[in-house]
Parts: C-alpha cells; structure tokens; sequence
C-alpha cells in the first residue's frame, strides 16, 4: 500500500508530513556530540506529535544524547485525534521525525508499535516504512535473557474500551490541562526554572487517579503473565513505573508530555527509567560549576 494512503487515514489532514516528505535537513541542526549515553535499547511512547503539548525540546534534547542498537516507539508518537480537528506541525515535531529516520539509515532498529491515538497507523503493522517496522506487539529479549511483551496497553484500558465517547471528552479536558502546563513552564523558562509537571503532579494528587492507575498495572501485569512472558512494556497511561507483580516485571516508559521520561535497558539487561528534565538539570549544573572552575584554576 503507497504511503500516501497514511495520509487519506486522517480524513482531513491532507498536509500531514509522510517519511518521504520529512526534509533532507532539520531546522534545529544535530549536534556534534562525541559522548552519547549508550544503551541496548530505548523505549519511548506518548510524544503526541501535532498537540502544542508535545514537549519537542526536550525530546529532540535526548536524541542528540542518546544513541542504541534497538528503539521502540510505544503508541502515540502522532496525535491523529487531535489532528483531524485542527491541523498542528511546527518545525519542531518534523525534527524529530527526521531524527528517528536517521537512526534508523544509521542501522538502528527502529520499531514503531501505534496507541490509540495514532490508530490509523495499525492498519499498516507487518509493513516497514522507511526502516521503520510497524507492528502491532513485539517480544523483546533483553541481554540476561527475559521476555518482555511489548505493546501500547490502551487494549487494557476499560474507558477506552467500553465508553470511547467519554475516552474523546477525557481527551479534551486533558488538552486543557496541558494548555495550562504549557504557560506555567513557559514563566518558569523566563525565570531561569527547569522544567515541572503541572499535569502530573496534579494526577498524583487525585485518588481516582491513582487507584486507576495502579488497577491499570496489575491488569496489564496480568495479561503478561498469561501470555508466558517475564516481563511487559506499555505506555498510554503517561505514568512511568517499573514494578514487580509476582513473578512478571512491569514497565511503563511514560510520555513526553507531562513526565519527559524514557525506559532504557543497558547492555547487562538492567532497565532503568530516564527523567530527561532531570538529566538536562545534572548536565546544566555540571556545565556551570565547571565554567566557573575554570577561572579560578588559571588565577591559582
């Protein structure tokens, strides 16, 4: 099927960027890095390209820094919800599309498995575009051995699966919320502030939502363990977690929207969640007092 038809998939979004037509150059130019943070593989999931709640700064941040043999895309790396209602792609949002197809024609394996959001990309799984394989799960082995299934997780989502409706209203309410995130870290810039979760310190803080998400995970949990995997890595719920249900590990990448957060498994099989923001905050901090280390070791 011609990649043009990924485009008709959106109804209304006729000028949708399609791989082919990403362009031969980002906006913002990838840096000369010589020291990367190697891992075997990367997991990252709800980037919401085409919302202004996308976070693509830090995003394009971390795939200047960071560099593995395998990536998976989780689900919802495209909002089409959003973008069948009104069309949104800054230059930003092409530059990360760039980024991945990079590494992809740099040999890294890239597996793109879509969410909910960006649905209308499910009826292409089994297809590579790009160097990019779409898929609808994956199993990953990690380096000590483990099974991991991999998938989106919104099949585990009983408001998506019993009350779409209320799914499409819930998505309104949370743009909103992200609308107010966006201006309270665009002050907190101006202050000189790092980066902070209105959204999801917000979450954390209503019971509902906690008890949901912790239903949510021994759901999920338990569907791995059925299937006769050790482990399970989903996003969806935009809540990084790493957990221990009996005898299967559960992982959750997070997003980049609220939490800026990625999953990594080093080359011993140890997975570890990356906060981005936080690593931006170490780096910056170590940048500083080595600049003003520098003075006074010429003065000595």
């Amino acid at each position: 099927m011609p990649l043009p038809a990924l485009a008709d998939s959106f109804g209304n979004v006729a000028a949708f960027p399609l791989p082919h037509a990403v362009a031969p150059e980002p906006t913002v130019p990838e840096p000369e890095i010589t020291e990367r943070l190697r891992f075997r593989t990367i997991w990252i999931s709800d980037v919401h390209l085409g919302t202004k709640g996308c976070n693509a700064e830090l995003l394009i941040d971390f795939l200047d820094h960071t560099d593995s043999d395998t990536i998976y895309l989780v689900g919802d790396i495209i909002d089409g919800w959003r973008l069948k209602k009104k069309v949104y792609w800054p230059a930003a949002h092409n530059d990360i599309v760039w980024r991945v197809l990079k590494r992809a024609k740099r040999g890294t394996r890239i597996v793109y498995i879509p969410g909910n959001h960006d649905e209308m990309v499910r009826q292409f799984c089994g297809m590579d575009f790009g160097g990019v394989e779409i898929r609808r799960a994956a199993v990953h082995e990690t380096a000590d051995g483990r099974r991991l299934l991999v998938l989106h997780g919104d099949e585990f989502d009983a408001v998506m699966l019993a009350h779409r409706w209320l799914a499409f209203i819930g998505d309104a309410a949370y743009h909103a919320l992200m609308e107010a995130n966006r201006w309270v870290n665009a002050v907190r810039r101006r202050l000189g502030l790092p980066y902070w979760s209105l959204s999801k310190t917000a979450k954390h803080k209503v019971k509902n939502a906690v008890e949901f998400i912790s239903a949510y995970e021994e759901i999920v949990a338990r569907a791995a363990a059925e299937r006769g995997v050790d482990g399970v890595v989903c996003g969806h719920i935009h809540t990084a977690e790493i957990r221990q249900f009996g005898q299967v590990a559960y992982y959750n990448d997070g997003d980049w929207v609220e939490g800026c957060t990625a999953l990594v498994e080093h080359f011993d099989g140890r997975m570890e969640i990356l906060h981005w923001s936080e690593e931006v905050a170490r780096r910056n901090a170590a940048q500083q007092a080595s600049a003003a280390a520098a003075p006074a070791a010429v003065a000595a």
